[in-house]
């Protein structure tokens, strides 16, 4: 067996290469929130979320239904708005679990975020149907769903409208799309990124490229754009940041600061260049790696061991037993390994909601296009040699 490279840091975000203009331009007969016909791009998901609240123009205070599985992101949007927020609990399957929602609240709500998880889409027949029968209007948060079929619909015709990110899927530093299959959307006045933020946008695409051995053969060319981009980062100002009732770190780290800007050219140039085949194989394959790693294993097991033919994964979904340990170990070593363990601090426990207890075990394993095989490999057998760790307690000392 070939030795395992660990000290090599391993990307956590899809990297511009020369590979990555290879390959067509999609593959037929798989949909992509790129043919949805009325879209606009934004700076972040964040700011797709909260630019489709806004479409709605609801009342001030207005009720927003959002899962209990939430990233942070998920919940700032609707508190900047001057909109509430109330909660619905998830499935296993990770669809919403419209039980959990009292009478009460349904009657009050004007709008439901709902999401596709890890890159798994789902029909949301009922959750329309139920919607639609109680005037509340559905926002898709497509995120971790670029591509691929949400049951008899392609990913983001559900919703009013659809919110994606391209930062997860495109190596562009940031990037959203808010778009809708059935909705005219008023275009938002977005305040267009200066020259100098341009130039820096740029750079750190380059920049992250070079670091991880990309872009062979123009490296030595980059050292004055680095140089720019480093000499920015000292001088420029940090963006304002607008009040809001939210916890303040919550919402600092939440980095609402810039859901006004236009995208930085990056953003609009790479969504509009590069093809999406190699995207799309690539993902796929670091997926069916993890599953072989973790077929049968103790202290685990996949949420979904398999990806759909019409699905694009986003992560590696597993469930750890004992998820704390492992996943503050994968942290240290800096393996591309997160967990969605910060929730709004408000969010409840509802009966038959597997949201708290996701957020506490379940791992998300990245496996974006710039993650080699190698790469995979050496997350998941890190990942396991930790698992075996606590099945094999270190032996007492003699007496």
């Amino acid at each position: 067996m070939t030795a395992i490279d660990r000290t090599r840091q391993l990307p956590r975000t899809p990297l511009l290469d020369w590979s990555s203009f290879a390959g067509s331009r999609r593959l037929a007969g798989l949909h992509s929130i790129d043919d949805i016909a009325t879209s606009c791009l934004t700076t972040s998901g964040r700011a797709a979320i909260y630019l489709a609240l806004l479409q709605l123009r609801l009342d001030p205070g207005s009720l927003v239904l959002v899962p209990t599985y939430h990233c942070p992101t998920m919940v700032a949007p609707v508190i900047l708005a001057g909109l509430r927020v109330a909660y619905f609990g998830i499935g296993a399957n990770g669809l919403p679990q419209l039980g959990t929602i009292d009478a009460a609240t349904a009657a009050r709500a004007k709008a439901m975020l709902v999401s596709h998880y890890f890159g798994h889409a789902r029909s949301l027949a009922e959750v329309r149907q139920w919607c639609d029968a109680r005037q509340i209007a559905l926002i898709e948060d497509c995120a971790h769903c670029y591509f691929g079929s949400a049951g008899e619909r392609p990913v983001g015709t559900w919703g009013d409208f659809a919110t994606a990110s391209l930062s997860k899927f495109f190596p562009v530093p940031e990037g959203g799309v808010l778009a809708s299959a059935n909705r005219r959307i008023a275009a938002p006045h977005l305040n267009p990124q200066g020259l100098r933020a341009q130039v820096k946008a740029w750079a750190d695409v380059l920049e992250s490229a070079v670091t991880y051995g990309r872009l062979a053969g123009g490296r030595w060319a980059l050292a004055r754009l680095f140089a720019i981009k480093n000499q920015i980062n000292r001088t420029g100002a940090a963006g304002t940041q607008e009040e809001s009732m939210a916890p303040p770190d919550m919402m600092l780290a939440c980095d609402m600061g810039r859901i006004t800007e236009a995208p930085a050219s990056t953003a609009v140039v790479l969504q509009r260049l590069l093809p999406r085949g190699r995207i799309i194989a690539r993902r796929r394959s670091n997926y069916a790696a993890y599953a072989r790693h973790f077929r049968q294993v103790e202290g685990a097991f996949p949420l979904y061991r398999e990806v759909a033919d019409d699905a694009v994964p986003y992560v590696f979904p597993l469930w750890v037993n004992d998820a704390d340990r492992v996943y503050q170990s994968l942290r240290a070593l800096a393996l591309p390994v997160f967990r969605w363990d910060r929730i709004w601090p408000d969010t409840p426990a509802l009966a038959d909601d597997v949201g708290p207890s996701w957020s506490q075990h379940v791992l998300q394993l990245l496996c974006h296009q710039d993650l080699s095989e190698a790469d995979v490999t050496r997350t998941a057998v890190t990942t396991l040699d930790l698992l075996s760790a606590e099945r094999c307690p270190p032996a007492s000392g003699a007496g």
